[in-house]
């Protein structure tokens, strides 16, 4: 789906109000019966791939040159002949050279690698009540397929069964949640990844979690995201929540303790209250004291003894990206992931979204100018996770062309959690007895579904799969949002084989610049790549005059 488009009648898509560059709707809820192409996806994987009813149909594309800046102004490049990036067991002809010999497989980090089956990682998934509701299907899907997933900031501070001494946690009920469903079903690929903010560093977060878990847990320094300028925010209803909230450091707005403010919940006038984290580096005046402090924290968790350490930064300017690719190099970081503006997976002011920060392409293409004139240096360039509205299979071959050689891996948030919520609703219709364990939202499952068929083993179909892989014991104990999860990725990894195999790259890790095209004359100059036509068009005036 374009950018802007509201409908698909190829695919038999559907977004409710105004969908956005990744193909999803701006509002995305978690009890929506459908259809967008995400959505589908969850349910029947491959087949979103085609045009639907294969057999009775004919289906042309609106395929042309948009204008602005966007992902959807890159085009992805198709060769004639070649085969790069094949594996030894691969003999290069015909038979071998198919696209689901394509190898999805990568890895990322500095001097211990972190494998991944798919070049994806989730967004942090922090103190929202939605990650917390379904982070059993989260979890365990993305487990099952290996890639990483991360626990968002406050996951502690908000904790009512966490118990804190002198300031310090000592007992994480929910962190402790989160880390062991993942761990489960992790097997050699993936990585929990867990993020570390303000709060979360005053709580005693990263001693706890190392403490407990060890070095095989990454930690995640907190800079920022692409959905808002400021700390981490939830909104709660309860004033007592709200009041404990306060006393565990945190500033929730409007007071809860004042006498206007308890009069007016009382009476109604108020019925939520937000709580909001601090922001970072506020005493600091210019970079270098920053450095000095990023470097100073990144000392002390190695210290700690954790061997993988993280950056996650947000859709601020230059100077800021300079110093997160500069610091994070550095420091000899695993990973730095770099979300553009108007992505998110929590709350944030509406406003915010829609008008600060860098948006996703202009600030990935100078992410990767910047780390390209670092490694002219000489020097290291951190491994880079781009972020920021991606849904799609296309949007992970662009952000890795793009940024090539240093994105390893794309960052998706809302995407990856669609498939658990439709899962989690699907199961409830079906089992009313675990409808409230599973947090879903229907009675009945909607004729989107029911048409599929008259149970999991029909509408999922990444479900017989999981279940050979599985048995027929431990199939029984995942929740259903795992299988849409795992669905949905299965999709998006055949989708992303399809188009390397077109560019005759037969490994993720062959991707380069030159498998993309820029749509348009101002991508060409935001991005550095090369306008359609004028890609490769000295090699054919060789051809044609030699």
């Amino acid at each position: 789906m374009q950018y802007g488009q509201k409908t698909n009648d190829v695919l038999g898509t559907a977004n409710r109000g105004t969908p956005v560059e990744s193909g999803l709707c701006n509002l995305c809820r978690v009890d929506c019966a459908g259809r967008c192409e995400t959505w589908l996806s969850s349910l029947v994987g491959r087949d979103m791939l085609y045009p639907r009813e294969f057999g009775k149909t004919t289906a042309g594309a609106a395929n042309a040159c948009p204008a602005g800046i966007s992902y959807d102004t890159l085009r992805i490049q198709g060769r004639l002949y070649g085969a790069k990036g094949l594996s030894a067991a691969l003999s290069g002809d015909a038979d071998d050279c198919l696209f689901h010999n394509v190898g999805l497989e990568t890895a990322f980090g500095n001097t211990r690698k972190t494998k991944i089956r798919l070049p994806l990682m989730t967004g942090a998934l922090g103190s929202t009540f939605v990650a917390a509701h379904y982070w059993e299907s989260f979890a365990v899907g993305c487990a099952l397929a290996g890639i990483p997933i991360v626990v968002g900031e406050n996951v502690v501070g908000i904790d009512r069964l966490a118990v804190l001494e002198n300031g310090r946690v000592v007992r994480a009920p929910e962190l402790d949640r989160r880390i062991e469903i993942y761990r489960r079903y992790q097997d050699d690929y993936g990585a929990m990844i867990v993020q570390l903010n303000v709060e979360d560093a005053r709580n005693g977060v990263a001693e706890y979690v190392i403490d407990k878990y060890g070095p095989d847990v990454v930690i995640e320094l907190k800079w920022g995201q692409g959905a808002k300028n400021i700390g981490g925010e939830i909104k709660v209803k309860d004033i007592d929540y709200a009041l404990f909230l306060k006393k565990r450091g945190y500033l929730v707005d409007p007071d809860p303790e004042r006498p206007d403010v308890v009069r007016a919940y009382a009476k109604g006038a108020i019925r939520e209250f937000a709580r909001h984290s601090r922001l970072g580096y506020t005493e600091a005046t210019h970079e270098g004291q920053v450095r000095e402090a990023f470097m100073e924290k990144v000392s002390y968790l190695r210290g700690l003894g954790f061997e993988r350490i993280s950056l996650k930064t947000g859709a601020y300017g230059m100077e800021a990206l300079a110093m997160a690719i500069r610091y994070a190099s550095e420091a000899g970081l695993d990973l730095l992931t770099i979300d553009g503006a108007g992505g998110g997976t929590g709350m944030s002011p509406w406003n915010m979204m829609e008008t600060w920060g860098v948006p996703s392409l202009p600030l990935h293409a100078k992410a990767r100018e910047y780390a390209a004139a670092l490694a002219a240096s000489g020097r290291r360039v951190v491994d880079i996770s781009l972020a920021g509205g991606f849904a799609r299979e296309d949007h992970v071959f662009k952000a890795l062309a793009l940024g090539a050689p240093f994105a390893k891996l794309v960052c998706m948030g809302r995407a990856i959690m669609i498939p658990g919520f439709l899962g989690s609703n699907i199961e409830g219709a079906l089992y009313p007895d675990r409808r409230a364990r599973v947090h879903g939202h229907w009675e009945s499952l909607p004729k989107s579904v029911a048409a599929l068929g008259a149970g999991p083993e029909q509408f999922f179909a990444a479900w017989h799969g999981l279940r050979s892989r599985l048995g027929e014991e431990e199939m029984g104990r995942i929740p259903l949002g795992a299988v849409a999860t795992c669905t949905l990725l299965d999709k998006l990894g055949a989708g992303l084989q399809q188009l390397l195999a077109g560019a005759r790259k037969f490994s993720v890790r062959a991707i380069a610049r030159e498998d993309i095209v820029a749509a348009n004359r101002e991508t060409e100059r935001e991005t550095g790549i090369p306008y359609v036509t004028d890609a490769e068009d000295a090699v054919a005036r060789r051809i044609l005059l030699s």
